[in-house]
């Protein structure tokens, strides 16, 4: 079985809170030396599974572990199977670590990593994952980072669609607003651009916003001044 076949069946697994927080071990294996810090880990992510340090640190340990293991246990690989590059496997499992965290109620940016891993392979689905993922986050964060991910992505148009059912720009981080702006100009909507601009302006904080409205002028400025005239 092809690995990014295997992928796309942990792509479009359902998610479960089951597991939540579990140390995925054989009774039989012996403790790890990193066991007791990834028991601490595990535990700051069970009680906040957006402790985007917790999670990079928990991540580098299942990563190594995997790269070590090559007899790591992998529910989506048949038996006879040959195991694939130590690379993929610990790509795997940071999949699977998300994947688990993924399923607390709360949890936003384990399905920012889950989008962000399954962005080339399947956009819609990522998609939905970041969509959910802002839902989650009252702050703005995790719509923040989901706008970022999409246009690194070269996907203007699907940021637009993120950023204006969910933004509210009251409530949010300015940022939130710079990448809608960014996005729009990136999509060739100059005029939609502007209107976010205008809308970012209602935000609170006046201090936070006008270094990010000067510069977002000057690319607005420069993108009406590249476009041809009719």
């Amino acid at each position: 079985m092809a690995l990014m076949h295997r992928l796309r069946r942990l792509i479009r697994r359902p998610l479960s809170a089951s597991t939540v927080g579990a140390r995925r071990e054989s009774p039989s294996a012996p403790r790890r030396g990193d066991a007791g810090q990834e028991d601490a880990l595990r535990a700051q992510l069970t009680d906040d599974p957006n402790n985007e340090e917790a999670f990079g640190a928990l991540a580098e340990i299942v990563r190594r572990r995997a790269a070590e293991d090559p007899t790591l246990e992998d529910p989506l690989r048949d038996s006879d199977e040959i195991p694939e590059s130590k690379q993929h496997d610990a790509d795997l499992a940071v999949w699977s670590l998300a994947e688990e965290l993924a399923g607390h109620p709360r949890g936003w940016y384990p399905l920012i990593e889950l989008g962000r891993l399954s962005l080339a392979d399947d956009p819609d689905g990522a998609v939905r994952r970041l969509i959910t993922a802002a839902e989650r986050d009252p702050d703005g964060r995790a719509l923040a980072e989901g706008l970022a991910i999409l246009r690194d992505a070269g996907m203007p148009v699907e940021a637009l669609g993120l950023g204006v059912g969910h933004w509210r720009v009251r409530e949010h981080s300015p940022v939130v607003g710079k990448h809608l702006v960014l996005a729009a100009l990136e999509a060739d909507r100059v005029f939609e651009a502007r209107q976010h601009l205008r809308a970012l302006e209602m935000h609170p904080d006046a201090k936070a916003v006008k270094p990010l409205r000067d510069e977002l002028e000057k690319a607005i400025a420069a993108a009406e001044q590249a476009k041809p005239t009719p």
